[in-house]
C-alpha cells in the first residue's frame, strides 16, 4: 500500500480539489491519504472535515502552524503503507504522475524515486525561482558528489521504513533538501522520472520566499558536515 502524505496550511481555495484529484487517481496499488492541517486559520480545517467519511482518508491536525517539515513528520508517523510519498495541496503537481514513480519501487529497482520538474514556459513561475531551484540542486550535487536533477521536488517516493529512518529535523520547506541529502548519505540510488508541474504565483498563494532559499543552503551544509 502507498501512503500519500499531504501537509496543508491555509489552502481553502485548493485543498478540496487537491484531495478529490488524489482520491480519483487510479494507482497500481491500494493507497491511503494522510492529511495534516498545519494550524490553518482560513477555514481549511472545516473544509477537510467533509472528507472524513472516506475510508481512504485520515485527518490529522496541529493546533498551531509548525511548518511543512513538521506536518510531513506527523503524517509519516501515522503512515500504514509499505511506501510513502508527499503530495502538496497546492495543485502544482498532478497526482496521476504518482503512477510514474511507483514502478521502480514495486519491481525492486530502487528504494527511492523522485519526480523531476521540467520548468518549461508558463509552468516556471519566474526566472529567479527557476534559477534558485537549479542553484540549490547544483550545491547538493557538489557537496555530496552526486548528480540529481531536482532536489526540491515534492514528488519524493520511497519505502516508508527508509523514510522514517532519516530522522528529519527541518520544520519548514528545507525538509525537501534534507530528505535528498540524507538519502544520498545513506548510499541510496535515487531513481528519477519526469513529472508535470505548473507553479502558481505569489499572488495565487505560493509560500516560498528568498529566505527559504537561504535556509535550504544552510540545511545542505548542516547535512554535509553531520551524520
Amino acid at each position: 500500500m502507498l501512503s500519500i502524505l499531504m501537509p496543508v496550511f491555509n489552502e481553502r481555495e485548493r485543498v478540496g480539489e487537491a484531495v478529490a484529484q488524489v482520491l480519483s487517481t487510479e494507482l497500481p496499488t491500494p493507497f491511503e491519504l494522510v492529511v495534516v492541517d498545519d494550524g490553518s486559520t482560513d477555514g481549511t480545517a472545516e473544509l477537510l472535515g467533509g472528507f472524513g467519511d472516506d475510508g481512504r482518508v485520515r485527518l490529522l491536525a496541529h493546533e498551531r502552524n509548525r511548518g511543512k517539515g513538521a506536518a510531513v513528520k506527523t503524517a509519516l508517523a501515522q503512515a500504514r503503507g509499505e511506501y510513502a510519498t508527499v503530495f502538496d495541496a497546492d495543485l502544482e503537481y498532478d497526482p496521476a504522475d504518482l503512477r510514474l514513480l511507483l514502478p521502480p519501487l514495486l519491481d525492486g529497482r530502487t528504494n527511492v524515486c523522485f519526480g523531476v520538474r521540467a520548468f518549461d514556459g508558463y509552468t516556471s513561475h519566474s526566472f529567479v525561482y527557476v534559477m534558485g531551484n537549479r542553484a540549490v540542486t547544483l550545491a547538493c550535487n557538489v557537496l555530496f558528489n552526486v548528480y540529481l536533477h531536482d532536489i526540491m521536488t515534492c514528488h519524493k517516493m520511497m519505502r516508508t521504513d527508509l523514510f522514517r529512518s532519516l530522522r528529519l529535523r527541518s520544520p519548514g520547506f528545507a525538509v525537501e533538501p534534507e530528505i535528498a541529502a540524507r538519502l544520498v548519505q545513506r548510499g541510496e540510488r535515487i531513481f528519477e522520472v519526469p513529472v508535470h508541474y505548473c507553479a502558481r504565483t505569489s499572488a495565487q498563494g505560493k509560500k516560498l520566499t528568498s529566505v527559504d532559499g537561504i535556509r535550504v543552503m544552510g540545511t545542505l551544509l548542516r547535512c554535509r558536515f553531520s551524520s
